[in-house]
């Protein structure tokens, strides 16, 4: 067996925390709808499927009955399928309708790459259909010669909600024609659209519904998701509409055989003296080399490019001490490739001339790699859905599998390879996104007044909000009131006002020194972290050190560099309660949600060693501090929950700052968010509550939806806090429990014993169920 050899190694079967085997699933075919016109079953048959699973020929059946439906059923269960069966029995009908160009259909995907797939799959598909099918992207690299064509001629247009929002909607009446037929929406990888980038996509589609009303069309929408809990509240909160579900997987599946694995403690020691364990990223690097030298086919899913890019290098030095041939049948797959690129490693890893593959998740959207024997996964990807999107790699052509899941130097990590419950006995997470957010909201309600008129007719779609914004906005002289609506008063582009995948504000723009090229851009809001002087800049797989950071400007000037460290700033932050939506007592304490100010100060940036995590220096730095207005969840405890706690003052500061940490690191269990996504403060006497407090907020301006899920899941979500750091085999706090990789603090102070003691006694006074009635 692949995973007794693995093993088999000095000290390896002691990194096996866990085995997990899911027995092999039959299938059960079902018959298409009747509705579905023959020469598109006939195309499928002639690809190679005689009949459907039955979940596919549900969601056909719900899609021809003009019902919006997700189906979220596992990787490789033939999502694509179900929806284009009966999208492409449409534009057939559509085809020969008098008016000549008949009904059309939109595709959405999170990535170019991703559409671009998704076309070669549909022409080979219906290539039988001849021209009745014309399918097309259109996305920021359609050259300008093929655009007018695609608007005029395609009837199945492949795009993106970037483009959506910039490019098609702003520029509705050359599209009338496409949005007047317009039939069905197609939403791929819907589970993707999450925290603040799903509640734009959410509005870009409500902008979209609108336009078509206004041309005619009502378009049912086909959202395809990774297995997720309640697939159609998510999808209905996505789209505006009601949404019926197919999640009921009839696929077949072969065994898969599913290892939980914890590096091991090394002899090097970080911050406070604490321990240290072997980088996820040389763990994983051995295991590739180890299934390469095995012969077995498999991919390595790695976090970040550049993850990627040195599991590859490693593992291509380990196999060249064994056999000069074997490097070349190793490679790096990641996003910044060109698509001719990506085509050559798949092409070589299907036909088995690559073994082995480490890549980014650029790889887990949805592009057709099968035949995979085994997957490993370097550090928990942070949601339940992306891992077993991750682990459906393998096995895809049936066979039995293995899937591994190496454990980051983390709290969430360490906890979950020793609570395997909490990955195969948990359904995966609620998709949470928060259209209403009025930072999200009123950017859109602009691109919507641009395109048409706003009128009270359109509150309704664009939700409760709207009433109390549009005074806003006209007060900022961004929208004017007429007789006939709202109106966008001003020269530039409404659809400009807002980044979806951003936090707002205007970017900083990315540039080589030495050459004025322009590398990318970043996030205002993130860049006194990311690109401050002296920071370690990553941009397709080359690092840069960041030269000088122009706020003014909004530039940050960088040159290529090779440092032997990587860079984490460091910040002091303070918040205070705008106001409290809702709390509850938990004992004389209480659990709090709502409105907050944060105030956040860079100060300084930490030099780590890449390889060992070592600390080399602290450098200071000079930058203004920032505010955000966003959404918190809160807990406070009294003078007697600490006495009964034992916690004296001289430890409350450190209990307190330790919760807090692990309670970050805890939280994307229950909700679909990254620890960056999120942030914390504890005080030990905090001026708007006057209680020792703990707070946890979303980063994004006006929240994501993070901290309403953590409010809601509070019992669940503290007490695996509790047993995170209870559990850990450190005696004073490492950053497999209490330590943060981000805290702007240097991780002082942490008190590891008395978090857990604070923790115990806070959990024993909270309340219990209907309170908590939406944990999970």
């Amino acid at each position: 067996m692949v995973l007794d050899r693995l093993a088999a190694g000095a000290g390896r079967s002691a990194r096996i925390t866990h085995t997990e085997h899911l027995p092999p699933r039959a299938g059960t075919h079902a018959i298409w709808p009747d509705r579905i016109r023959k020469e598109v079953l006939a195309a499928i048959q002639r690809a190679g499927i005689d009949h459907p699973w039955a979940h596919q020929a549900a969601a056909a059946e719900h899609a021809l009955d003009g019902e919006s439906v997700v189906i979220a059923t596992g990787t490789a269960s033939g999502k694509s399928l179900a929806y284009l069966a009966p999208v492409l029995s449409a534009l057939l009908d559509g085809s020969q309708a008098p008016n000549g160009r008949g009904a059309t259909a939109l595709y959405l995907a999170p990535t170019k790459a991703l559409a671009a797939d998704q076309r070669r799959s549909v022409k080979e598909l219906a290539a039988p259909l001849g021209h009745a099918i014309r399918p097309a992207v259109y996305d920021g690299d359609t050259p300008v010669e093929e655009r007018e064509w695609v608007r005029q001629y395609a009837n199945y247009v492949l795009t993106n909600p970037d483009m959506l929002h910039r490019g098609i909607l702003p520029s509705h009446p050359r599209w009338s024609s496409f949005l007047r037929a317009l039939r069905f929406v197609v939403i791929d990888e819907c589970h993707t659209y999450r925290g603040v980038f799903g509640s734009h996509v959410a509005q870009v589609l409500r902008r979209l519904r609108r336009l078509c009303a206004r041309y005619g069309a009502d378009p049912v929408f086909l959202l395809a998701s990774a297995t997720s809990a309640d697939p159609a509240v998510a999808a209905g909160r996505l789209t505006g509409l009601p949404v019926k579900e197919v999640a009921d997987d009839a696929s077949p599946r072969g065994e898969l055989v599913f290892a939980l694995w914890e590096p091991p403690l090394t002899d090097l020691h970080g911050e406070k003296g604490a321990p240290v364990r072997r980088s996820a990223t040389a763990e994983t690097a051995d295991l590739l080399t180890d299934l390469t030298l095995q012969g077995v086919r498999s991919v390595a899913f790695v976090r970040s490019r550049r993850g990627a890019e040195l599991v590859s290098v490693i593992a291509k030095e380990r196999l060249a001490q064994v056999d000069r041939s074997l490097p070349g049948r190793i490679a790096a797959y990641r996003g910044g490739y060109l698509p001719e690129e990506r085509r050559a490693l798949e092409r070589a890893l299907h036909s088995g001339e690559l073994l082995g593959l480490a890549a980014t998740t650029a790889l887990e959207l949805g592009i057709d790699v099968s035949g995979l024997d085994a997957v490993v996964i370097a550090g928990y990807p942070g949601t339940r859905a992306s891992l077993w999107q991750q682990a459906g790699r393998a096995g895809r052509a049936g066979q039995g599998a293995l899937a591994v899941l190496v454990a980051r130097d983390d709290p969430l990590d360490t906890y979950l390879v020793h609570h395997p419950e909490a990955l195969f006995q948990q359904p995966v997470e609620s998709t949470v996104l928060d259209p209403d957010n009025p930072y999200v909201l009123a950017p859109h309600l602009c691109a919507a007044a641009a395109e048409l008129p706003l009128t009270e007719s359109d509150i309704a779609l664009f939700g409760p909000a709207v009433p109390g914004l549009l005074p806003q906005l006209e007060a900022a002289k961004l929208l004017r009131e007429r007789p006939s609506g709202w109106h966008w008063t001003r020269r530039e582009r409404a659809a400009d006002l807002t980044d979806i995948r951003g936090g707002g504000g205007r970017p900083v723009q990315i540039v080589e020194e030495g050459t004025g090229r322009l590398l990318g851009t970043v996030d205002e809001s993130a860049a006194h972290t990311a690109v401050h002087e002296g920071a370690v800049h990553l941009h397709q797989g080359r690092t840069y050190l960041v030269r000088k950071l122009d706020l003014e400007d909004s530039v940050a000037l960088v040159e290529e560099a090779n440092p032997p460290y990587s860079t984490t700033a460091r910040d002091t932050t303070a918040i205070s309660v705008l106001e409290t939506d809702t709390e509850v007592p938990w004992g004389d304490g209480r659990l709090c949600y709502g409105s907050v100010e944060v105030t956040n100060h860079v100060v300084s940036f930490l030099r780590r060693r890449v390889m060992t995590g070592e600390v080399m220096g602290e450098t200071k730095l000079d930058l203004p501090p920032r505010t955000l207005r966003t959404r918190a969840v809160w807990w406070t405890v009294t003078e007697d929950q600490l006495d009964a706690a034992r916690i004296s003052p001289e430890i409350l500061g450190g209990a307190l700052h330790a919760a807090e940490h692990a309670s970050i690191g805890m939280l994307p269990l229950f909700a679909t968010c990254d620890r960056w996504d999120i942030g914390g403060v504890s005080v030990p006497l905090h001026p708007d509550t006057l209680l020792p407090t703990v707070f946890v907020y979303d980063g994004h301006p006006g929240g994501a939806g993070f901290a309403e899920r953590a409010f809601h899941t509070a019992r669940t979500w503290l007490t695996a806090t509790r047993e995170a750091i209870a559990s850990c085999e450190c005696d004073a706090g490492c950053p497999s429990c209490i330590q943060s990789p981000k805290c702007g603090n240097g991780n002082e102070p942490l008190h590891k014993r008395g978090a857990v003691r604070l923790l115990t006694e806070l959990l024993r006074t909270a309340p219990p169920p209907p309170q908590d009635a939406r944990e999970g």
